[in-house]
């Protein structure tokens, strides 16, 4: 393993972050390719700046390849890392170029949110090599990585690239059917759908739902997940609560018309200024301040205590 080379399509948010771990394990070389030169020559920059702010070791970007040809930047590598837009087109025209210049036992992993890995692998002939790894923001702090199996996918791919993604230190869950949104984002949705759904019936304010959430089952969850928590409380309780509240909850099948009325007037949230609270620049940058500052901790914490 130590003379694996990882290929990384995409230099964005994403990208650039993933390329990270990699570095930082040391062993590896790094491979990044995208078509925009002036953000790719920004990848060595993003992730010295990463590792600034965080107090944590230099990497030797010696190990580190940048390039805007992808059959330079993926020549050579074992397994390939997709990390374009989320839109099917996109990734369609991306794994095509892929598919082309990688060799045939070269693993293809479709970094993807939402998207059934089934669907972007309609762009490629051979099936049985691609898989999903759905990365979670910022991928350099999250330790999930979503390995989805699609139909096709080989067993042995899924198998080896959870072996490499465990080997950086990356918890990486095995999801055994393609569904859209994987496991993390259907329960995350889930919250969010019912979270709109108060604020747009009036029931309360955006602020109370987020202040509900943080100071109260929010706070269990790092030690205590979902079903965890069913089995503490009971499931007898548990079915007698589910009883009473899901009839009750949410269940539409589109966007709640508080979010698409938002859409369509340009208040799209941090980006904008406005969203479901106010924002200007300086409160929008605390907030991703202090939460890359609690991820770090968090994570700091969690291994001292393994440690």
């Amino acid at each position: 393993m130590n003379s694996m080379c990882i290929g990384v399509v995409g230099a964005g948010l994403m990208g650039h972050g993933i390329a990270q771990v990699f570095l930082e394990d040391g062993r590896f070389d790094v491979s990044v390719y995208d078509a925009a030169p002036g953000l790719i020559e920004t990848v060595q920059e993003r992730i010295a700046s990463n590792l600034k702010a965080l107090g944590r070791p230099a990497v030797s970007f010696a190990k580190l390849k940048l390039s805007d040809n992808i059959s330079e930047a993926l020549s050579g590598c074992q397994i390939v890392f997709e990390a374009v837009p989320e839109k099917l087109e996109i990734k369609h025209h991306v794994m095509r170029q892929i598919e082309a210049v990688v060799s045939g036992e070269c693993i293809i992993a479709s970094n993807t949110s939402v998207i059934p890995i089934g669907h972007i692998g309609e762009a490629v002939s051979k099936k049985d090599r691609l898989v999903g790894t759905h990365w979670w923001n910022p991928p350099f702090l999250i330790p999930l990585v979503e390995v989805v199996q699609a139909t096709a996918t080989n067993q042995q791919v899924v198998e080896r690239t959870i072996s490499l993604l465990e080997s950086v230190g990356k918890v990486a869950v095995h999801v055994r059917k393609d569904v859209p949104g994987f496991v993390g984002n259907r329960l995350q949705h889930a919250l969010w759908r019912e979270a709109i759904a108060l604020v747009s019936q009036g029931i309360c304010d955006a602020r109370t739902v987020d202040l509900v959430v943080k100071n109260s089952f929010g706070l269990r969850l790092p030690v205590l997940g979902p079903l965890e928590n069913a089995d503490l409380v009971g499931l007898d309780l548990t079915q007698d609560i589910h009883a009473v509240i899901l009839p009750t909850l949410d269940s539409t099948s589109w966007p709640n018309r508080i979010v698409t009325n938002s859409v369509r007037d340009g208040n799209l949230g941090m980006k904008s200024g406005k969203g479901f609270y106010e924002w200007t620049h300086s409160s929008a940058q605390d907030v991703r301040e202090q939460l890359l500052a609690y991820l770090a901790a968090a994570l700091k914490e969690r291994g001292d205590a393994q440690a």
